[in-house]
């Protein structure tokens, strides 16, 4: 019995690793929407546990194949194309212009959210379960209308509509910002920002990256566009007036 129980044990970790491997190889890989096709695209991975034996599945973003060809040593910047990074920070920056737009909140804010919650992750996963680019707890996800919160579009879509709802329930940045780390309840309980250290530490950093953000649109608008003409100058003061009596004693007028 004893050796007959070891194959069988055996055997089922030989089957469960084919199944991993032949899972693994089929994986299905799709690119977040919003990115342009061949730009960025994550992959589904099963593989066994190497202490349980269990099969787990994990998202993880590739590089796609068409920019890893080219010269040997050459990367995307030497060919002129954008990188995969690139390019994904250009799809969120539009997706992020058209949802504040849409929902009437500072993309400066979102933008602040996104660092500070994934720093541009697009397959971020917290230890709570928070999902994406603006870590969205999947019953909040659902709430705000988004089914994959690792959709690019969806996610910021979802993230931005539920900062509008918060900036309108209580009423400023900051609070919002304490109530989308904390949870909405917390901030009406204590009526502020609730007294947990991580929240004061994600409103005050969330808080100072967005001062930062605004305090630096006035400098570059009052700065001159390059080429750009100057606007002129308002009329010249009005030079003063003298009187003087010439050689031949006539009165004559000059301006200094």
């Amino acid at each position: 019995m004893p050796y007959n129980h070891k194959n069988n044990l055996a055997s089922f970790c030989l089957i469960g690793l084919a199944l991993s491997a032949l899972f693994a190889a089929r994986a299905e890989s799709s690119a977040p929407a919003g990115l342009e096709p061949g730009a960025v695209r994550t992959t589904s991975v099963v593989r066994a546990d190497a202490k349980t034996g269990r099969l787990v599945r994990r998202v993880v973003m590739v590089q796609p194949e068409s920019a890893a060809k080219g010269a040997p040593g050459a990367t995307a910047a030497d060919s002129g194309r954008p990188t995969a990074v690139e390019t994904l920070r250009s799809a969120v920056d539009r997706e992020v212009e058209s949802a504040a737009g849409k929902y009437g909140v500072d993309p400066k804010l979102v933008h602040t959210v996104i660092r500070v919650e994934s720093n541009y992750n697009p397959i971020a996963v917290s230890n709570k379960g928070a999902q994406g680019l603006m870590q969205l707890i999947p019953a909040t996800a659902r709430r705000m209308g988004a089914e994959n919160s690792f959709d690019v579009r969806e996610n910021i879509e979802a993230g931005v509509r539920y900062l509008r709802y918060l900036l309108d329930r209580f009423g400023d940045d900051r609070l919002a910002l304490a109530a989308y780390n904390a949870g909405e309840g917390a901030v009406q309980r204590f009526g502020d920002v609730p007294p947990y250290i991580e929240t004061q530490q994600y409103v005050q950093r969330a808080g100072k990256l967005l001062k930062a953000a605004r305090q630096q649109e006035p400098a570059s608008a009052a700065a001159p566009a390059p080429g750009a003409v100057a606007a002129p100058a308002g009329p010249p003061e009005p030079r003063p007036i003298e009187t003087y009596v010439d050689v031949e004693g006539r009165i004559c007028i000059r301006t200094r």
